[in-house]
């Protein structure tokens, strides 16, 4: 899955980006929940259109009381202890080969 971090609302490919939101909270696939709300929109707009946003305002309140940990101390770790692996792991290759 794709983990792009820009604005869902300020992307071209996206109504809001509702159904990416709840695809990247819960882990799975965006499609299937855009295709669950496509097959009642021919039946009952009205309903799924109040149930889109609905879930939309779920998903905004969940985005701001409960906020991405930001990976800015990540990558400072992980470039500090790497140096040590990659040459245990080059010299196994070595000897692997």
């Amino acid at each position: 899955m794709d983990t792009d971090t820009t604005n869902l609302f300020r992307r071209r490919d996206t109504f809001f980006g509702i159904c990416e939101a709840v695809g990247q909270d819960f882990g799975f696939n965006p499609l299937w929940l855009r295709l669950a709300i496509v097959a009642p929109l021919f039946f009952f707009p009205v309903q799924t259109f109040i149930g889109y946003f609905a879930l939309g305002a779920v998903v905004l309140a969940s985005r701001l009381i409960f906020p991405a940990k930001s990976n800015a101390v990540a990558p400072a770790l992980t470039v500090a202890t790497d140096s040590a692996p990659r040459e245990e792991k080059a010299e196994e290759f070595a000897l692997a080969a």
